[in-house]
């Protein structure tokens, strides 16, 4: 190996390096180096000359065709080299001098870095997988499969970066996801694609706050963000500017003592605030810091905006805790209310750690009172769901979900656990489901059809209640009207001249069994049944195309079931009226008469008790059945009994205009698996979150949402193995139990 060793200095004109010493170069030096040295030596001494401190290439070694090397007058001329961009202090060229040296010190061509940056998405080989990494802060690219490196110069590196930078840009972040299209910043609020926004922020807090307060707010049905910002500050801090404002207020007390002027309430509770504060701080027992609180309202509409940013300033007013809008500042507002951890209006109020407290934004959700019975588990926290449905506004309860997804298992466990209580229980049962639970409980099963021997009259009257205010007729009077709606539904719509017949020979069938309207008690007297009004029908003029229309069910294929006196007793306990073997045009009528006699026995005695309406759907078909159903809802309050409507079909049962009135008039809900048809309308009925909707559309068997008041959690319904044994309607279950038994 030969040295050329040189020493440099820096040309001030050029700040290239100099040779200023003699070369030594070997005898066995190439010839195009000796001419090189000697020209250095001779003609060009002084001159000035590029070194570089890599080794040399092709083209310097005479290995490149295309590179020319002359000697002509001892002048060299070299081509395709490389100038340096910057000075060296120093340099030290070494070059290997024997033929498989020189060929090992070539190096092979470059590839460019748009080519390196494309083999890092080229996986087709081994071999080719590549990777770009920063070692000694020069960029290099390392062959993964051979841990070869290759570095890259400064223009690569360069170039590599500008690559990866348009790569990233046509990518998609985050931001371009939840960024709006469009924003428009107006004087007092923001509009985000078409969509209004007005902040608020608090500047005032009353004396005291309690617990929980902003539950109201938090529970406000609005689109809506809420914003907390705590500061700590530290305790040494707030002790001096503590110390420095109670000598203010005693000086001020003091000068007002000396004037001999009446003493300020205010000034004396400031003060004794804050020694109470200097003692709680001192003794650790509380923290200081510095609280603002923001709110953002969104709505689609600018003047439901306003409205419904009015009545949450006077919720709040109500409270004491004055708000005032961001005006001017209404991007302002905005960022502070979104989850960015900015706080751009930075209005705050000094808090200590126990009103800070009551500040806290989420409210738990637990149902657990002491007293009452086990719905299930809370899914949000396994808590337990114990409720007392007496105990709300009414007792009246819905339950929607579809087929299979255990609504009846959940009301039977109620009905179950409710009679624990003491509590008596009538199920309309349009599927024969409550067959077992009635013969396990010791209750009264009753099936009603065209072949059975049980009946219901529809003219029973009832027992007035001891103590209530009736006037004689009224009993009567209440009946008569519910016998037209009876009479509608089976006879179809009526006009107004076969309204006023009918209503004749109702009080007239009434009169022959001596029940008139003077009559205080009228259900001493035994009452008509429906072959006596076809008799009188028949003998009123104008009455034949009713009388031939109620034939059918007095003397025609219908007949025996609902044109006989009453045979069954509404005993204690477990009642139920099975009406699966009725034909599917009688059991609208059937479930109208059963509810007719119940609501009659009912209202005779008072007791606490619950109406079971299964596969309500069916009665909201016809209006007069769907009227009498809410009417028995929303009187039943005062008569110590709760409805329970169930239905899997919740288009045809809120498409009735008495499904929603209903649904508001229980304070009950629960809401188990739904199909994705039904669930869009129960989430407008019930104002549901995109997350209550998620679960009511993955829900298992038994899950679901439960309401009571303004309450709601997540229910997982759960028995006991005895219970599941008696109440389940799983077929197969069902097959197993009778073939061991």
């Amino acid at each position: 190996m030969t040295d050329i060793k040189t020493q440099n200095t820096q040309n001030p004109a050029t700040g290239n390096a100099v040779f200023v010493q003699n070369q030594t170069v070997s005898k066995d030096a190439p010839e195009w180096l000796k001419a090189a040295d000697s020209a250095v030596q001779g003609k060009i001494s002084g001159s000035v000359v590029n070194i570089r401190a890599d080794k040399p290439t092709k083209a310097e070694l005479g290995e490149d065709p295309s590179s020319v090397v002359s000697f002509a007058d001892k002048k060299v001329e070299v081509s395709k080299t490389r100038e340096v961009a910057k000075s060296q202090e120093s340099a030290k060229v070494e070059m290997k001098t024997s033929e498989q040296e020189k060929k090992d010190s070539a190096v092979p061509n470059k590839t460019s870095v748009l080519s390196k940056l494309k083999s890092l998405f080229d996986f087709s080989g081994k071999n080719k997988v590549q990777d770009v990494v920063k070692k000694d802060e020069k960029t290099v690219v390392v062959d993964k499969s051979t841990g070869k490196e290759t570095k890259l110069t400064e223009a690569e590196r360069k170039e590599y970066i500008e690559a990866e930078k348009i790569y990233q840009e046509g990518l998609i972040a985050i931001k371009d996801l939840i960024a709006p299209s469009s924003m428009e910043i107006q004087y007092d609020a923001v509009r985000l694609d078409g969509l209004y926004a007005i902040s608020f922020y608090v500047y005032s807090y009353p004396r005291y706050l309690d617990v929980n307060w902003l539950s109201p707010v938090i529970n406000f049905d609005v689109t809506m963000d809420i914003s907390q910002f705590i500061y700590p500050i530290g305790s040494d801090k707030i002790m001096n500017t503590l110390k420095k404002k109670v000598a203010q207020m005693q000086s001020s007390m003091r000068i007002l003592s000396e004037k001999g002027m009446v003493r300020d309430p205010a000034l004396e509770t400031a003060l004794e605030d804050a020694e109470q504060l200097r003692t709680e701080i001192q003794r650790g027992q509380e923290k200081f810091f510095q609280f603002a609180l923001y709110f953002t309202v969104y709505s689609d509409k600018k003047k439901k905006l306003e409205r419904v940013v009015k009545q949450l300033e006077s919720l709040l007013a109500g409270k004491l805790v004055m708000t005032k809008r961001a005006q001017i500042q209404a991007e302002h507002g905005f960022v502070s209310s979104i989850p960015l951890a900015l706080d751009e209006l930075y209005v705050i109020r000094n808090m200590n750690t126990s009103p800070l407290s009551t500040n806290f934004p989420f409210s738990s959700s637990d149902l657990t009172s002491d007293k009452g019975i086990l719905y299930g588990l809370n899914r949000h926290n396994d808590g337990l769901i114990i409720f007392d449905r007496f105990a709300l506004e009414n007792a009246n309860s819905v339950v929607f979900a579809k087929s299979g997804a255990g609504k009846s298992y959940a009301v039977k466990l109620e009905i179950l656990r409710m009679m624990m209580m003491g509590t008596d229980v009538i199920v309309i049962d349009p599927e024969n489901e409550y067959e077992a639970l009635a013969h396990t409980v010791g209750g009264s099963y009753l099936k009603l059809s065209l072949n059975s021997d049980r009946r219901i009259n529809p003219f029973d009257l009832p027992k007035p209640i001891v103590g209530d205010d009736i006037q004689p007729g009224d009993l009567l009077r209440s009946n008569i009207l519910s016998l037209h709606g009876l009479l509608n539904v089976m006879l179809g719509t009526l006009d107004a001249q076969e309204e006023a017949i009918l209503d004749k020979a109702l009080i007239d069938v009434y009169a022959l069994k001596g029940i008139t309207m003077d009559i205080l008690d009228p259900s001493i007297y035994e009452p008509p049944t429906m072959e006596d009004l076809y008799q009188i029908l028949n003998s009123m003029e104008g009455a034949n195309g009713i009388a031939q229309k109620l034939s059918k069910y007095t003397i025609g294929s219908y007949s025996g079931i609902f044109n006989k006196p009453t045979n069954v007793n509404l005993s204690s306990g477990l009642m139920v009226f099975c009406i699966r073997d009725l034909e599917d045009a009688l059991r609208p009528i059937a479930m109208y008469i059963i509810l007719n006699y119940i609501w009659a026995k009912v209202r005779s005695e008072l007791k606490k008790r619950i109406l079971v309406v299964d596969e309500a759907w069916t009665m909201m078909q016809h209006e007069d059945s769907a009227k009498f159903l809410f009417g028995l809802v929303k009187r039943a309050r005062k008569y110590y009994l709760g409805v329970t409507t169930i239905t899997q079909d919740v288009e045809d049962f809120i498409q009735s205009s008495y499904g929603k009135p209903i649904i508001t008039n229980s304070s009950l809900q629960l809401l188990l698996k739904q199909s994705p048809s039904a669930v869009d309308i129960l989430a407008k009925i019930f104002n549901l979150t995109e997350g209550e909707k998620y679960v009511l559309l993955n829900s298992g068997v038994g899950q679901g949402l439960f309401f009571a008041g303004l309450k709601h959690v997540a229910i997982q319904v759960i028995a006991s193995y005895t219970e599941h044994k008696i109440v389940t309607t799983n077929p197969a279950e069902i097959l197993a139990a009778k073939n061991d038994a």
